[in-house]
């Protein structure tokens, strides 16, 4: 079943798309019905470059699982980097 409930963030980042790196500004998380991820639902993030643009600049699909683990690692990477090292700019 799904919720389709999602959340939409402003980033500050960049992602790579096919041989090149662009901009990211938006992101947008939900659980869903893949498309390409062999599953009945996954969790999914979509990077854009604009909010008001409807392309893509990349998606994942990844289990609920590994979309915990994902979180999970990325949250102890910054809790564990040494002070100065972030910024926040």
């Amino acid at each position: 079943m799904c919720t389709y409930t999602t959340s939409t963030l402003s980033l500050l980042g960049n992602a790579k798309s096919g041989q090149s790196w662009e901009r990211v500004k938006t992101a947008s998380v939900y659980l869903d019905h893949p498309v390409a991820f062999p599953a009945t639902h996954s969790l999914n993030i979509d990077l854009f470059a604009d909010q008001d643009d409807p392309k893509r600049t990349a998606a994942l699909e990844l289990s609920p699982r590994s979309a915990k683990a994902l979180a999970e690692a990325i949250l102890a990477m910054i809790a564990e980097a040494p002070d100065g090292l972030i910024d926040e700019g």
